[in-house]
């Protein structure tokens, strides 16, 4: 008798064969989901236990003591080092429904990522974005290192605005552009010397397009380069111009060398408003307007109010200074810029 042998097109094989792949992603997702929310009740067990002594060494002693019976009932996976891990994911995540509802988009080696991080805000912001964008742990530690949050529109507005922002994220599933914005922008992929011009800029940035969009954001697709707008008998040209699906509008970057300037606003807003006329879609946002300079001065940027005009004015950097310099610079930047917003808040 002959054997009959599908082809690898036939219908039916593909679709159990889908079915199979859905089970076993299915499988892997419940399975973490139930070792991340067991690792949790672990480290509330223990973390309950040791509030109960009243000597500092009795934590440890506790942690030790059951990690040598457990390793012995169950294997390497409860070391003290890990039990440890699991204690600080329970005080840094008291509430038991987030982290159920966390689990399903993120693994144990996600967390883990953040749950040292000091800053609530810090890791509710890299646990939300992980769960929108479907972060893998190398992608989420990449972007804690580059210092994403810092860098964030986002992390410049009053403490009470950026919770608001990160309650409403939870809920509505819809990015808001605080999340997307950056100042500075990361640029040091694009090998550029100590002297180059605009034009040599924009070539670097369209010759490594990949790297260029994952350092703008979640959502952006490219559109078009030196995008020609005539006014009047009048040429102009917006050097590059994206869409982003998430925030459904379109973003016209201009490239400066040197500081920004008070007539880039008027230039900006010329761009701005011919797309809106033109290329924006029903159902669409007004466009978004990026400024990437290699300096500005604050004080100018905050009096002309640029964000009112959907205008955002961002440093770029071509060479990295070293982390724990930036660190310093932007933690200065986060705290003038929220002291700015609160003062302006009382005025009102």
């Amino acid at each position: 008798m002959i054997k009959q042998v599908l082809p690898d097109n036939s219908p039916l094989l593909s679709d159990i064969r889908t079915l199979i792949e859905q089970s076993r992603q299915q499988l892997i997702s419940t399975a973490n989901s139930a070792l991340t929310n067991l690792y949790w009740h672990i480290g509330q067990r223990i973390h309950n236990e040791i509030l109960k002594g009243e000597r500092a060494a009795y934590g440890e002693q506790i942690v030790s003591a059951l990690s040598r019976q457990l390793q012995s009932d169950y294997g390497r996976g409860f070391s003290s080092k890990n039990l440890r891990h699991m204690q600080r994911f329970a005080e840094a995540f008291p509430d038991a429904e987030i982290v159920s509802t966390l689990s399903r988009q993120l693994s144990w080696s996600h967390f883990l990522e953040v749950i040292y991080l000091d800053n609530p805000l810090q890791r509710d912001f890299y646990c939300q974005m992980c769960s929108q964008e479907r972060w893998s742990v190398r992608q989420l530690r990449e972007r804690k290192n580059s210092l994403l949050f810092e860098r964030t529109a986002l992390s410049k507005q009053p403490k009470a605005l950026l919770e608001q922002e990160l309650e409403q994220l939870r809920e509505s599933k819809q990015l808001a552009s605080a999340f997307v914005l950056k100042d500075p922008y990361l640029l040091d992929f694009l090998g550029l010397n100590d002297r180059y011009l605009e034009k040599d800029l924009e070539d670097a940035i369209l010759r490594e397009l990949e790297q260029f969009l994952l350092e703008l954001g979640a959502g952006f697709s490219f559109v078009a380069r030196q995008k020609r707008i005539q006014l009047d008998n009048d040429d102009f040209y917006i050097d590059l111009l994206f869409y982003n699906r998430r925030l459904k509008r379109l973003v016209a970057i201009d490239l400066k060398l040197g500081d920004f300037k008070a007539e880039y606003k008027g230039q900006m807003e010329l761009y701005l408003r011919w797309l809106a006329k033109h290329e924006q879609e029903e159902g669409e946002a007004p466009p978004l307007g990026i400024i990437l300079c290699s300096g500005k001065k604050q004080e100018q940027v905050e009096l002309l109010e640029l964000d009112a005009s959907g205008i955002h004015v961002a440093e770029y950097l071509t060479v990295l200074p070293p982390k724990e310099v930036l660190q310093a610079k932007l933690h200065q930047a986060i705290e003038r810029s929220r002291a700015r917003l609160e003062n302006r808040g009382e005025q009102d």
